[in-house]
């Protein structure tokens, strides 16, 4: 038997509003006691002396398959060399306290097994397969005056998405995306900036196309996310079914407000235009793509107060590419110029396992819990911002194994 027991823990779950302090006792990768006998007996002891103890972090939307900004050369990567360049992306994120992350385009079930397996360090990995895009649409990374097949790279290990058109096509694609073990499917319902023909404010697809996507992603058990940005495509979403709603930089407070009385869930992701904004150009984003950051980038703070006053939940997402991913832990310390540290945290934690369908096993500090957790300086319930610099966080504990230990070097 497995054990590890945290000591004179400060324990912080968004399930109080203030941390409680206990000892935390883990065995074979289950929380089994928060309040265990001081002089309980296991086969490691460690002694946090009031360091907070927290659930790992949740992202919400990432693409770990995404090495590089450019994602039509990205999605020309030979498999092997998009796979060998995915694990250090991985690694890196469970490094840095997530031990889970969303993958909202791109990444297979073949690589999450791996890493249940054991065969590749990183977080638990939540897929949606490919990503589905109109002709033209955000996944659809053809520059304009290339005539090839569409699908000529939609299989490859590098693409993000694959084109589906129309209807018929539309209910294909759910269908094969969810047989090849798709845990949710994720839709481009706007343009986007990473794709070189599509305006920002392009709807992605017509009200029949995303309602069958919703009814054959509800047919299988699970739920449709849509990258969206403008008010009258996430209306069209949002009454089509649609239940994650990625970005959401430029909505307005009626729509925002529709979508809290459907019980959707919003995932913002700011963090990714700071990055391309300084780094873009060096990184090998596209300046079709740059020249349309701005367009989003202005209106992402505001989106964050319009939500919040709308009483849209929230989840946690960064949306990093390439070089970017290792800036994940800031878009802690962006939402917190706007948003309470208890909502921030809960973003990323109860909220976000609500979102992937872990609710009560991922997200909490409770006994039967996943021991996924985090040992941090300071309390972000009280500063959030704590968590938007990695240095911060201690150790790292995804399913009772330890994956990082600062605290050792001290």
């Amino acid at each position: 038997m497995s054990q590890i027991l945290f000591r004179n823990a400060s324990i912080v779950d968004c399930t109080a509003r203030e941390p409680r302090e206990g000892h935390v006792l883990v065995e074979n990768g289950t929380i089994v006691a928060t309040d265990a006998a001081f002089d309980q007996k296991a086969g490691q002891v460690i002694d946090l002396r009031g360091a907070t103890l927290m659930p790992g972090l949740i992202d919400c939307h990432v693409h770990v398959v995404a090495s590089t900004m450019d994602l039509t050369a990205n999605a020309q990567l030979p498999d092997a060399l998009a796979m060998a360049r995915s694990l250090p992306i991985m690694k890196g994120m469970l490094a840095r306290g997530f031990t889970t992350v969303r993958d909202v385009g791109g990444a297979t079930r073949g690589l999450a097994e791996g890493i249940e397996e054991g065969h590749i360090v990183g977080p638990r990995l939540i897929v949606c397969g490919k990503a589905l895009s109109r002709t033209g649409g955000h996944a659809d990374n053809r520059i304009r005056y290339d005539t090839y097949d569409a699908k000529r790279w939609a299989r490859n290990f590098g693409a993000l998405g694959r084109v589906a058109d129309g209807v018929d096509e539309v209910r294909v694609a759910v269908r094969e995306t969810m047989r090849e073990g798709a845990q949710f499917i994720k839709i481009m319902a706007n343009g986007g900036v990473s794709s070189p023909t599509d305006p920002i404010a392009a709807q992605g697809y017509s009200v029949a196309e995303i309602e069958t996507a919703v009814q054959e992603a509800r047919d299988n058990g699970t739920y449709v996310a849509a990258h969206l940005y403008m008010p009258d495509a996430i209306e069209r979403a949002v009454r089509a079914g649609v239940y994650s709603l990625e970005h959401c930089n430029n909505i307005d407070a009626p729509t925002a407000a529709l979508a809290a009385s459907r019980g959707a869930i919003a995932v913002p992701t700011l963090v990714t235009y700071e990055a391309l904004a300084s780094d873009g150009h060096r990184y090998g984003l596209p300046p079709v793509s740059i020249a349309k950051v701005a367009d989003v980038r202005i209106r992402g703070m505001e989106s964050l107060a319009i939500m919040q006053e709308a009483g849209l939940t929230m989840a946690f997402g960064t949306d990093l590419l390439g070089a970017a991913h290792p800036r994940q832990n800031e878009e802690f310390a962006i939402r917190a110029r706007v948003l309470p540290a208890f909502d921030i945290v809960a973003s990323a934690t109860t909220i976000a396992a609500k979102l992937i369908g872990m609710e009560g096993k991922l997200g909490i500090v409770q006994p039967g819990a996943a021991a996924d957790l985090i040992v941090v300086d300071g309390n972000p319930l009280a500063h959030a911002d704590i968590l938007g610099n990695a240095r911060n966080i201690k150790i790292v504990m995804k399913g009772g194994i330890i994956y990082r230990n600062d605290l050792l070097l001290h």
